[in-house]
């Protein structure tokens, strides 16, 4: 029971209750409030410091990101200066702080719990660059579910995630947590990620409210260095990276993230255009807004005034909640500088309200105003948290997210016999299998490959280890990309006897496993690069063993697009396993010796070197564009002198055990106007040897546009599971819908004339039909 009872609230709100519903699911994208009543009531109540307080978001000082600890929370939650908290783990300290948000302070409010929730809770998934490789919606919304089950099983409601950035440079340390580099399917990984975790009914316990960020275009930095400006003209931001965050948004997302980066020359957390113009009146979103970490103090930094004037300029842009800005570190915030904002007439009491009445809402669909301890139960945190049920989805995730990017002779899959080197710094690392932003995950119960490879092998095969090398040769660097409790520690030897060590082993090996490529934290948030390679150190004990002529499989840990054009050459076995999340071990394993068959395609482009950056399928032509297929360098034609134009691994590829054969590929009609659709066809044939899964992947172009358009753009795929000797006809609806775009006045319009669609393996399939859009 409430202590200190404000009987004018519980009577207002009780009124408020007969004359509208109290439903609480995930709203739909209206501007109707099923809460109005209920919100208003409460509103009335409250001083302007309570109503502040509704806007702030400290980090609980539990487990911390971003620059620092907030101090005095529980106090500041009883002073009502606290709408919720991030960061904060396990029902028992959240049901602490709850307590006192709604038995101590004097309006009862209860607060949010939020949590980086980005790939899996305890039991991790992939990467999202790994997730998204499964191109599998079904099996990453109940990814998604199955993080929301157990967050909310230890207190969390809220999570920052799906991020849907679109990156095209992998330069850029957070590609790792995106989905690549196509609008359109991460507009569908958008909508699998919110259905996921909201499942269309926010009251229900087992449930977090999803926030999509970072809205926008945060995925685009100059040079890829993280943080950076970014610049682009709206007929790009609309075409090629704005899908996402609508698809969210459509989807009946309950939060939005503002990004770090400028639009227009405006950061994103001050900018009208942005969160309000663009969000709330043309997409019809009416959830609330949320700052990313000390976003409103860092537009100072921006040049965009003292701090009342970035806090004034967050609210009056659209923003609803300032994360972090009452930390130590923060010059600016709403807690700290909003108040006197109001007093100097820079914003109004009616826009404070409108923000927390959006905060209000939020916590009635949550079902928290009901119960504020709903996702306090002790019993589900000890028994739906990392069960042995979540763990085997997480080993099947982890094998359906491998790509296999080489298999020469067939090198792959291994046989279950004879005696393994298993070699790499990667190797017998359990802290690194998670990969970056895996807060929640226990990183010491996660199974590293080592530990996965004996227990799928068992007494079949002698496993022997070696480290081999450290992660690079610079102890500085090596610190830098092994922090938050993911080290992979050096033991005292020299170079040299970690090679030597590893060559005696491979010498009495009959196969060479290279566990080798980045460690967790050398992508993701502030782990930027300008060298797409493996490290040296790692680079040089590769080519030691591929010296010794046993075959060697090169299982690469990335979490990003790496050039690897050395080891695409020499080594015979290339597969990529990006970080599989807590059951890494197991999960490689399964797809090393085919129980799994890898089915795992490419979603970001891997280029030649990082001289081709930004690199990505779906570009436009130039006026000069190089049209021989050998890639043949042409003067005054748009080539480079000293390399290809085309990557290294194009987007959609990945390879299999099995080989498949595409045939009566047949579109049922070849014209149709604005209210048809054409059904495209196509045979697909499993001839090899395992039974398996394909991606069978759909392109359109539009041959002559008023605004230049680009050589291909994904519009439709199917993963379809296709045993050997089997034919699968996989069809495809084309519409209207699939033919549109922006123009040069930013209206979404299809045009008449012809398309060209391609159907295939991957983006770079020469399977072509035309047909024409009439009038």
């Amino acid at each position: 029971m409430i202590k200190n009872v404000n009987f004018k609230l519980i009577s207002i709100a009780i009124i408020a209750f007969i004359f509208t519903s109290c439903k609480t699911e995930s709203k739909s994208n209206s501007n109707s409030n099923p809460f109005e009543a209920q919100v208003d009531s409460i509103l009335g109540l409250m001083t302007i410091d309570e109503k502040i307080g509704q806007l702030n978001l400290p980090v609980s000082g539990d487990i911390t990101t971003g620059l620092g600890k907030s101090s005095d929370v529980g106090k500041k939650v009883q002073e009502g200066k606290v709408g919720g908290m991030f960061n904060i783990k396990s029902v028992e300290k959240i049901r602490a702080v709850q307590k006192i948000a709604v038995e101590e302070s004097r309006l009862g409010i209860p607060l949010l719990f939020g949590m980086d929730v980005i790939h899996g809770y305890e039991t991790t998934f992939p990467i999202p660059l790994g997730l998204s490789s499964t191109w599998d919606m079904e099996l990453i919304e109940k990814t998604a579910q199955m993080a929301a089950t157990e967050a909310s099983a230890d207190g969390i409601n809220w999570t920052f995630s799906p991020m849907v950035d679109i990156s095209r440079d992998p330069r850029w340390g957070r590609v790792s947590e995106g989905n690549g580099e196509d609008p359109y399917l991460g507009s569908r990984i958008a909508e699998a990620m919110v259905k996921g975790y909201q499942q269309d009914d926010l009251s229900q316990n087992n449930t977090l409210m999803a926030c999509v960020k970072h809205f926008a275009l945060y995925g685009a930095p100059e040079a890829g260095r993280d943080y950076n400006t970014v610049d682009m003209s709206k007929i790009r931001m609309y075409n090629e990276y704005l899908a996402p965050y609508k698809a969210a948004v459509d989807a009946g997302v309950g939060s939005v993230m503002a990004s770090f980066n400028e639009i227009d020359g405006v950061p994103a957390t001050g900018n009208k255009w942005l969160l309000t113009d663009l969000l709330r009146d043309d997409w019809g979103f009416d959830g609330f807004v949320v700052t990313d970490y000390t976003g409103i103090w860092e537009m100072m930094a921006h040049g965009m005034g003292d701090e009342e004037d970035v806090v004034a300029l967050a609210l009056n842009a659209g923003v609803d909640m300032d994360m972090a800005g009452d930390s130590p570190s923060a010059e600016a915030g709403f807690i700290k500088s909003l108040k006197g904002t109001l007093d100097k007439g820079m914003v109004t009491e009616a826009d404070i309200d409108t923000a927390v009445k959006r905060m209000l809402t939020a916590k009635y669909e949550l079902g928290l105003f009901d119960d504020p301890y709903k996702y306090c139960d002790s019993d589900r945190a000890k028994s739906e948290i990392f069960t042995e049920e979540n763990r085997a989805f997480a080993r099947k995730v982890g094998a359906e997210s491998t790509v296999l990017l080489k298999n020469e002779n067939n090198l792959l899959p291994l046989k279950k016999e004879g005696t393994i080197a298993l070699i790499g710094p990667l190797a017998n690392n359990a802290v690194n299998m998670a990969g970056t932003w895996s807060v929640a995950t226990k990183q010491e119960k996660s199974n590293p490959f080592f530990a996965g490879l004996k227990t799928v092998v068992g007494d079949k095969s002698t496993i022997l280890y070696a480290k081999g090398s450290n992660v690079d040769y610079d102890l500085d660097f090596e610190k830098r990309v092994t922090m938050f409790g993911k080290d992979i520690p050096r033991d005292g030897r020299t170079d040299k006897q970690l090679l030597d060590e590893a060559l005696a082993i491979a010498n009495k090996s009959d196969v060479i496993i290279a566990a080798i490529g980045e460690s967790a934290e050398l992508s993701g948030e502030s782990s930027s690069v300008t060298n797409l390679q493996i490290p040296q150190a790692q680079k040089d004990l590769l080519n030691a063993l591929l010296k010794t002529g046993k075959p060697v499989v090169l299982v690469l840990f990335t979490g990003r697009p790496l050039a690897i054009v050395d080891e695409n050459e020499n080594v015979p076995a290339i597969l990529n396993v990006w970080f599989p999340g807590s059951e890494a071990g197991l999960a490689i394993s399964d797809v090393l010796f085919g129980d799994v068959n890898p089915s795992g395609k490419l979603t970001a482009t891997f280029p030649m070197n990082v001289g081709q950056v930004p690199i990505f399928y779906n570009h436009k032509n130039t006026g000069r564009p190089l049209h021989n297929k050998e890639g043949k360098f042409e003067k005054f034609k748009s080539n480079y002198l000293d390399v290809r134009n085309e990557p290294l691994y194009p987007f959609g590829y990945g390879l299999s055990y099995t080989t498949f054969d595409y045939s009566n590929f047949k579109l049922d009609k070849t014209a149709i106007n604005f209210d048809g659709e054409i059904t495209v066809s196509v045979d697909v044939t499993n001839s090899g040897d395992y039974d398996g899964k394909e991606v069978v992947q759909l392109y359109i172009r539009d041959i002559v546009g008023t605004v230049t358009r680009p050589i291909k753009e994904l519009k439709g795929f199917e993963k379809v599971n296709i045993k050997k000797g089997e034919t699968k006809t996989v069809t495809f609806k084309i519409t209207i819908e699939d033919l549109k775009f922006y123009n040069s006045d930013l209206d979404f319009v299809a045009e008449p004339g012809k398309f060209h669609v391609f159907v295939g393996t991957d983006s770079t399939t020469e399977m072509m039909k035309e047909f024409e859009l009439t009038k």
